[in-house]
């Protein structure tokens, strides 16, 4: 299964996501529900992976975390916040070019239309 195909699985579960819950929850509720949804349509999904960090041949011990890693290809980065910040999208970016993934993912729950919450990241794809 590629990138795309992933992807839009994904999509198909935050919609189910939000459609069930709404907007307005912690975003860990989101993060569980969405797992939940992923690995009952068969996917391998990991939770809370550290991203490693390695600044000149150092490893830095930092807290960085993945949300939800799909299928060992595509990064989730799940928020529910007013108002997504350039921070959020630079977030997910640097993460793909650290772990060198092609595809993230960057959602936020909390909006009035869940169109408008997802946002599709690349890494050279």
């Amino acid at each position: 299964m590629n990138e795309n195909d992933i992807s839009y699985i994904v999509r198909g579960a935050i919609y189910d996501v939000y459609n069930g819950l709404g907007p307005g929850l912690f975003e860990s509720v989101y993060v569980a529900a969405l797992e939940w949804e992923l690995i009952n349509q068969g996917l391998l999904v990991n939770r809370e992976v550290p991203v490693p960090v390695h600044y000149k041949a150092v490893k830095l011990d930092l807290g960085f975390r993945i949300d939800l890693l799909v299928e060992n290809k595509v990064i989730i980065e799940v928020k529910s916040v007013g108002n997504l910040a350039d921070v959020h999208h630079k977030q997910i970016l640097t993460y793909l070019k650290i772990t060198e993934k092609k595809l993230g993912i960057l959602v936020n729950f909390n909006v009035a239309r869940i169109n408008d919450g997802i946002f599709r990241k690349v890494n050279g794809l």
